[in-house]
């Protein structure tokens, strides 16, 4: 940092040098629950701070965005009947109506009332709903959560195989309650489509099965664990998720 002093004030000249992401290690075990070796993780998705407004941000729009309507009042228009004058305008002494389907008549339309075809999606933008996965992803680094395995893979979909697999993993220390967890326990990322993986963990209804692809903080905020399978294949998705947003911004 270079500092430049002058008669009124001081200026204070920052260089531009970027700093560079720090890498960190995490051990990545196989299907037994052992020790298979050792991957780099780039700092810049599992080592960024908290940022709660911008979680609690992203997460609300996400989750309003996939809000479907379903409650619908009729307005005026949309009653049945009403088509003629009650009464004439004048010499009843009652207050004028041109419709008994008005809101102010037993049986009437309704005013302001719900309504289906109302949207409620809101604009996320790309860069903020990358930096909210990164954030989680970050937390769910710094407390433990996170497991990575080297392969899963079955020849055919067996329950049997995946509860076996769980069984293995669930003996690492800061995974006991895997298995035992009533809800919401683990979130499965796997690198492409694999029905036989899919199908053997369908029948545990504590668990979802997922490309990483479409990893989104959602789904990180509803499972207490993740566990990332291939991570040398799927861990470049993630962390492109962002440069693909810089990408972008520079065309």
């Amino acid at each position: 940092m270079e500092v430049t002093e002058t008669k009124k004030n001081t200026k204070i000249v920052k260089s531009a040098k970027a700093k560079a992401p720090i890498s960190m290690e995490a051990v990545v075990y196989s299907n037994t629950g052992k020790e298979s070796k050792k991957i780099t993780l780039p700092e810049n998705v599992f080592g960024l701070s908290w940022n709660a407004d911008l979680v609690h941000q992203v997460a609300t729009s996400l989750m309003s965005s996939q809000r479907t309507p379903v409650a619908h009042t009729k307005n005026r228009g949309e009653v049945s009947g009403g088509g003629k004058k009650p009464w004439r305008q004048k010499g009843t002494g009652r207050a004028r109506h041109g419709s008994t389907r008005s809101p102010i008549w037993v049986g009437g339309g309704v005013t302001h009332g719900p309504r289906n075809d109302k949207d409620y999606t809101r604009k996320v933008n790309k860069k903020m709903k990358a930096k909210a996965l990164y954030m989680i992803l970050s937390a769910k680094y710094k407390k433990g959560q996170i497991m990575f395995v080297d392969k899963l893979s079955f020849t055919e979909p067996k329950t049997k195989e995946a509860k076996n697999v769980l069984v293995s993993l669930s003996k690492i220390d800061g995974f006991n309650d895997l298995v035992s967890k009533k809800k919401n326990s683990v979130y499965i990322t796997i690198p492409a489509k694999d029905m036989a993986v899919e199908r053997s963990f369908s029948n545990f209804n504590t668990m979802f099965v997922d490309e990483i692809r479409n990893m989104n903080p959602l789904d990180l905020l509803q499972y207490k664990y993740l566990i990332v399978a291939n991570p040398e294949t799927g861990l470049p998705q993630i962390a492109g998720k962002l440069e693909a947003t810089k990408k972008t911004a520079t065309k």
